[in-house]
């Protein structure tokens, strides 16, 4: 089946008059190539295409990663020009830097942040609990009958129901 797919589009590619240009290829080793806009044999106008052919044939095979980021901008016409190797190489020696620093960078705070976090926390205060807040005798021992004020604060005293049998008679 190889050899026949192949002669069927090498037929095809007579008839349509595609005609491909490599314009470049990967340290990876996939090939990357440009079919400038043509007319077909009906007159139909078809647009510019830029393929990729890859180093592994398998489509399985594929993993991300297996094409460079600047080819791949390329693919997506996101660049009009295809990149250099010299750019590739820049940009990945680029890539490899900025891990390097990150990893240095991860290492150092880790280390700091166990000395600083001991030195910084204070230490730890022993609260003693007296009741909720939001009481009337917050803070008090014992409910008084009496209200109770020191200027700036005031503290209704506590009502205490009579017994409902003393309210009827």
């Amino acid at each position: 089946m190889g050899w026949s797919q192949g002669l069927f589009r090498a037929l095809w590619r007579a008839l349509s008059k595609e005609a491909k240009e490599h314009v470049g290829t990967d340290p990876f080793g996939n090939k990357y190539y440009y079919i400038p806009e043509y007319k077909n044999w009906r007159g139909q106008t078809i647009r510019e295409k830029r393929i990729v052919e890859a180093a592994n044939k398998n489509a399985t095979d594929y993993e991300v990663g297996d094409i460079p980021t600047e080819w791949e901008a390329w693919i997506r016409r996101t660049r009009k020009t295809p990149p250099t190797m010299e750019e590739i190489l820049k940009n990945e020696k680029y890539r490899e830097e900025i891990k390097i620093k990150s990893q240095d960078f991860y290492e150092k705070e880790k280390l700091l942040s166990k000395e600083t976090i001991k030195e910084h926390l204070p230490p730890p205060v022993q609260t003693q609990i007296k009741g909720h807040a939001s009481a009337p005798y917050f803070g008090k021992e014992e409910p008084s009958v009496a209200p109770t004020s020191t200027g700036k604060t005031f503290q209704p005293g506590s009502w205490i129901p009579q017994d409902d049998k003393s309210q009827n008679q």
